[in-house]
């Protein structure tokens, strides 16, 4: 299947993947129709997903399966008015409902957008008044449906509540029932384009309120790059993306790349992350390709990997935030596995990152894709050396990658900041090796000017992480009348430190930080915390930790 859509399904090295690498783009792909549709057409018992949740529950579903659900999903959406550039909105968390829904979402030429069960009424009210969202599915749970209730007199263009259950209240609709009782489906006349909006994202930031990113009907095809050369995957795979399906990591890895490569996406469907629980189930169930953020990584290092069976696992993967070298090598001491990061952007699908032609160097995020034109520049726009700290940028004047956004939606100011000139600017900071490698410095907002010298947060992170107390931790400027800003680290601290916070050991933590990086980027203030703040995605949220009385 792959095949049909790329120059070539296999690399040398780097340099060949660069030069010869390309994506066939078809006149109106529709990932529902071309991708799930023909493979239940031409290996329907094929697995296609695999889904377990915290109470043993484990239930299989084919290409066919998924065909014929998402045809009922879309019939269903069609007998309720719901059709092309309409807005539904979906908080289904990890329920295997979210692929009928979606899929079918995707065949009527409806906009989708995934969002997360932890909205609130007032974060829902903002998303309906933004997008002028038709309807909303969600998971049949008190507190999540009490929210839209509440919401309702304030969303005016909100015409259908409906429920996948358990619950269904008066006034909402029965998405089960409505699948079983939908009539045969017929595919549209008014046929999607490339250029339709797909999929809109209220991006969870680090500052700021939510954008809302769009992305068009050809997306689907950018992560390509994502699943075959950045996780790795094959038609024989059984992939883990530990992602809730209200954020973009699920597009990452758990819908898009996965399925035109043909690997089987594994769910695991649970309410509590467990380190224990996770290393189980990717036992039993013989996972073989895991990708999740660096703290998942940090906790499962202090598990007892060993007394799992994870022979199965051949590939791990990482993105989210910038991975400390000491989880780097800590895994790989004890499951024998390299971890191979990757850097991308709700606005765009992975854009660096360790391809397994790469031997990855820990901390780095790697080599840039080729589906994208990307520098490295200076604040005047020049292109940095190998070593000197730039913004990495996206050309789009000689071609527009597969997978970059189509804006903010309604916002063409918004998207005028970022998208100019036919150059899309991350706002992220990185600098290059001689090898050719890139690795992360910060949000150019996240870089801390300290006594006339410029300090990525990572960097310093990456320090603190390498001493036996710190689980996690943050750095931030704090204004100083002297020093312009100095850095204060957030920590929290290993259980077997919880009861030594003191100033003993911040001293001993500061100590640390002067021997193994720059002396002058130690942290001059610390703070102990039982967590930190972070994004639905599990992204740090540095900006509200700096908006916090300095202490």
């Amino acid at each position: 299947m792959v095949e049909k859509y790329i120059s070539r399904k296999t690399f040398k090295d780097q340099e060949d993947f660069q030069a010869n690498f390309r994506i066939e783009t078809p006149e109106r792909f529709n990932f529902g129709y071309d991708i799930v549709d023909e493979w239940a057409k031409i290996h329907p018992d094929k697995k296609a997903l695999m889904w377990v949740n915290d109470q043993g529950e484990h239930i299989d579903f084919t290409f066919k399966d998924i065909k014929e659900k998402s045809d009922a999903a879309a019939s269903y959406f069609l007998s309720l008015g719901v059709g092309k550039g309409d807005r539904v909105m979906l908080i289904l968390k990890r329920r295997y409902w979210y692929w009928f829904a979606i899929i079918g979402l995707h065949k009527i030429g409806a906009i989708t957008i995934p969002a997360t069960h932890l909205l609130t009424k007032k974060d829902i009210v903002y998303r309906c008044q933004s997008a002028d969202i038709k309807a909303i599915v969600c998971v049949g749970e008190e507190w999540i449906m009490k929210q839209i209730e509440e919401a309702l007199p304030e969303c005016g263009s909100l015409q259908y509540r409906i429920s996948v259950g358990p619950a269904v209240h008066e006034g909402w609709l029965d998405f089960r029932k409505g699948l079983e009782d939908a009539p045969p489906f017929a595919r549209p006349e008014n046929s999607t384009s490339n250029d339709d909006i797909m999929l809109l994202y209220f991006t969870s930031g680090t500052t700021g309120n939510p954008k809302m990113v769009i992305h068009n009907f050809a997306y689907p095809l950018g992560h390509i790059v994502t699943a075959l050369f950045w996780q790795n995957l094959q038609e024989d795979s059984l992939h883990l993306t530990l992602a809730d399906t209200g954020w973009a990591k699920a597009a990452w890895g758990k819908l898009y790349g996965q399925w035109i490569v043909g690997a089987c996406i594994f769910v695991y469907d649970h309410e509590k992350f467990t380190p224990a629980n996770l290393l189980q189930v990717m036992q039993d169930y013989k996972v073989t390709s895991f990708c999740a953020p660096p703290t998942v990584f940090r906790f499962l290092i202090r598990e007892n990997i060993a007394q799992y069976d994870l022979s199965s696992l051949k590939y791990c993967e990482i993105a989210g935030e910038p991975l400390n070298p000491s989880v780097f090598h800590a895994f790989q001491r004890i499951t024998g596995l390299q971890l191979m990061e990757g850097f991308g952007q709700t606005e765009t699908t992975v854009t660096i990152a360790n391809f397994p032609w790469m031997k990855p160097k820990p901390g780095s995020m790697g080599m840039p894709s080729p589906a994208y034109d990307m520098d490295l520049v200076t604040s005047d726009g020049r292109s940095c050396e190998d070593g000197e700290e730039g913004e990495i940028i996206f050309r789009t004047n000689r071609w527009k990658p597969i997978g970059l956004f189509m804006g903010y939606y309604r916002n063409p100011e918004l998207t005028q900041t970022v998208y100019f000139d036919h150059i899309y600017h991350t706002g992220d900071m990185a600098w290059r090796d001689e090898d050719g490698y890139y690795w992360f410095v910060g949000r150019n907002d996240d870089v801390i000017k300290s006594s006339g010298y410029r300090i990525g947060p990572f960097e310093v992170e990456s320090a603190l992480m390498t001493h036996p107390s710190v689980v996690e931790c943050a750095i931030t400027g704090i204004p100083d009348e002297v020093r312009g800003q100095i850095i204060k680290a957030t920590i929290v601290l290993a259980p077997d430190y919880k009861d030594k916070a003191g100033d003993e050991l911040k001293k001993d933590i500061q100590n640390h930080v002067k021997k193994v990086t720059a002396p002058y980027k130690y942290p001059r203030v610390i703070e102990f915390v039982e967590e930190l703040p972070k994004t639905i995605s599990g992204k740090i949220r540095r900006v509200e930790i700096r908006e916090e009385k300095n202490k």
